[in-house]
């Protein structure tokens, strides 16, 4: 049994606390003192994880200082894990929390996107922030939050530059119905990570329009191609991109009735205003502000990305989704695999 503290009690963060807690000693954490006090009350965290009970073992707060000298403090012959499930506009703030503290034994993240106004992925914040002295790693793959909680079968992957803590993520997450598997290609994976979100509400948006199933296949398909070009302009492994970070999350998205970015799409094909769909979601939809990080980012690196554009468009410029989906027809083609 190892110490868990898993910073941030959204929906995911949750659903992670009440994974692990069946088999370690965790304590989630969450900034708004309310929200925290009525959890413990509830045992249920009925703002994000609304039906899905707390283990009577899992311990929730909303002090600070208690949740990191709960790993801050751990026995010489445990590995304790620090987990931070924020959404990744809030990555840099929680971290600069974090600086300075000496005793933090790693950090673990698991939002997916890339931080809007920088550009920057979720690894490189953290290095901006803490440096390299702490080691860090990203978990993430194919992973509907109310699902984990209910404890059905699940496999993620652990990214880092440091076998230890990858060796260490896996020993400790691990076990019953949850899978991890290790690589060292954190830039695949958060990249993976990222952009299947914004092809989910260009899926969303084609189901929507009911351009079919034949559309969907296409979008999918066509967008893992988008995900691997940009992936690999910025230093990942093309075999990434095949794995369970890169595809399986990419159709688990795209398809799932549960993921957040294909409800933001089927609304946007309702003709709903982006406003209206945000507030009627109560929920991040990391999609969103990610496509257009991902499109400036792909038009300095001179990465072609036609469907993150029409998506991108259509959030934030004012285009019609119909007149987007008629514009993608239109393309020249080109070779599949150019």
């Amino acid at each position: 049994m190892n110490k868990i503290t898993v910073l941030g009690a959204g929906a995911w963060g949750t659903a992670v606390a009440i994974a692990l807690a069946a088999r370690h000693d965790v304590l989630l954490w969450g900034r708004n003192p309310a929200q925290m006090a009525a959890t413990a009350a509830a045992r249920e965290n009925t703002t994000y994880l609304p039906g899905q009970p707390l283990p009577d073992s899992l311990r929730v707060s909303a002090d600070f200082e208690q949740a990191l000298a709960h790993v801050e403090h751990a026995g010489a012959d445990e590995a304790p894990l620090l987990i931070a499930a924020c959404p990744v506009a809030g990555l840099r703030p929680l971290l600069e929390q974090l600086k300075g503290r000496t005793n933090i034994p790693n950090v673990v993240w698991l939002c997916k996107g890339f931080e809007y106004g920088t550009g920057l992925l979720p690894h490189q914040v953290v290095r901006e922030v803490l440096g390299d002295a702490i080691p860090a790693a990203v978990l993430s793959g194919p992973s509907f939050a109310q699902e984990v909680a209910r404890g059905l079968p699940c496999a993620l992957a652990v990214a880092s530059t440091s076998k230890a803590l990858r060796d260490s993520v896996v020993a400790t997450v691990h076990g019953g119905n949850l899978r991890v598997y290790a690589c060292d290609d954190v830039i695949g994976v958060e990249v993976g990570g990222a952009v299947k979100n914004v092809l989910a509400i260009a899926t969303g948006t084609a189901d929507g329009l009911g351009l079919g199933l034949n559309a969907r296949a296409a979008l999918i398909t066509r967008g893992l191609a988008e995900i691997t070009r940009l992936g690999l302009a910025l230093g990942g492994q093309a075999s990434t991109f095949m794995g369970l970070t890169g595809m399986g999350d990419l159709i688990l998205t795209c398809t799932g009735d549960l993921s957040r970015n294909r409800r933001v799409g089927l609304a946007l094909a309702q003709g709903k205003p982006l406003e209206t769909i945000v507030a009627e979601l109560g929920h991040v939809a990391e999609g969103v502000p990610c496509s257009k990080a991902v499109r400036d980012l792909a038009a300095r690196l001179g990465v072609d990305m036609p469907i993150t554009n029409a998506v991108a468009a259509v959030l934030f410029d004012g285009y019609d989704a119909a007149e987007m989906a008629k514009q993608l027809l239109a393309r020249d083609p080109r070779n599949e695999l150019a």
